[in-house]
């Protein structure tokens, strides 16, 4: 009899072992995820440059860590609609573009944010 290697009596090890899996399955081949790590990248080297504070820092990492989860999601689905079927469904169809919805959702949310920190950073808006 088989166990199931996702089974809930697995250990922290495991667990990690198979979200680290998780993590170079979702990123191989999805050029759109290298993009979001490119801007991730300009993100970190632009606040680094401009000293931004650590309440900016934790608002920056979290839109990052937003958006790169958020593509995760989309990619977990478009996996699991190619294990459904190849076919052209309507549903399955809805469903993708709603994950990819969500993409573009916590992205334009982490743009507004960059460009408040970092407008405030270049042009000194909303300084007090």
């Amino acid at each position: 009899m088989n166990e199931n290697p996702h089974s809930p009596g697995r250990g922290w090890p495991e667990k990690f072992r198979d979200a680290f899996r998780g993590v170079k399955v979702g990123v191989r081949g999805q050029s759109s995820f290298f993009v979001h790590l490119f801007f991730a990248a300009a993100v970190i080297g632009a606040a680094v440059v401009l000293r931004v504070t650590q309440t900016e820092w934790c608002l920056l990492v979290l839109c990052m860590a937003t958006v790169l989860a958020a593509e995760m999601f989309n990619t977990a689905l478009e996996s699991m609609a190619r294990a459904i079927t190849e076919e052209t469904h309507p549903d399955l169809g809805d469903a993708l573009d709603i994950g990819s919805a969500a993409v573009l959702l916590s992205a334009i949310g982490a743009v507004v944010v960059g460009l408040v920190i970092f407008g405030n950073r270049l042009l000194g808006w909303w300084t007090g």
